[in-house]
């Protein structure tokens, strides 16, 4: 059985034509690429799958409530999907073009990680969205 079948069937989602398309293509996104619904909606188009704009909505809000995926809302009201992941990353975005990239920086956690005993915490979570111009959208 294809993964994306089996990470469905444990998420308790049916197996559905376009939540396997779907995911295939979030799996296929890799760590840089971030992806809006329309994204979604475009490459489908491109492939020539014949799914609506409102399903590719329901299906990520679906994927999401399920754990699947993670939606993270930047200012401007733009809201990318990934696959959800263990690993802590945070985000960069251009605030021109839209692109987003992951990091991950090492003194950048273990800070944190120390800001928060500092303060009697234990962190369980944590979000950093940094926000930009990237270099190929500056002209």
């Amino acid at each position: 059985m294809p993964l994306e079948n089996q990470e469905l069937r444990k998420a308790g989602l049916k197996i559905t034509l376009p939540r396997v398309k779907i995911y295939q293509i979030l799996e296929q996104a890799g760590e840089q690429d971030h992806w809006s619904a329309e994204d979604i909606y475009r490459i489908l188009m491109e492939q020539g799958e014949d799914v609506g704009l409102a399903t590719v909505y329901r299906v990520l809000t679906q994927f999401e409530a399920a754990g699947l995926v993670v939606r993270h809302h930047f200012e401007g009201g733009h809201s990318v999907f990934e696959l959800s992941a263990d690993d802590k990353h945070d985000h960069i975005v251009c605030v021109k073009s839209g692109i987003v990239r992951e990091f991950s920086d090492p003194i950048i956690n273990k800070r944190l990680q120390e800001i928060a005993e500092e303060n009697g915490f234990t962190l369980t979570d944590r979000t950093i969205y940094l926000y930009g111009i990237h270099k190929d959208a500056e002209h």
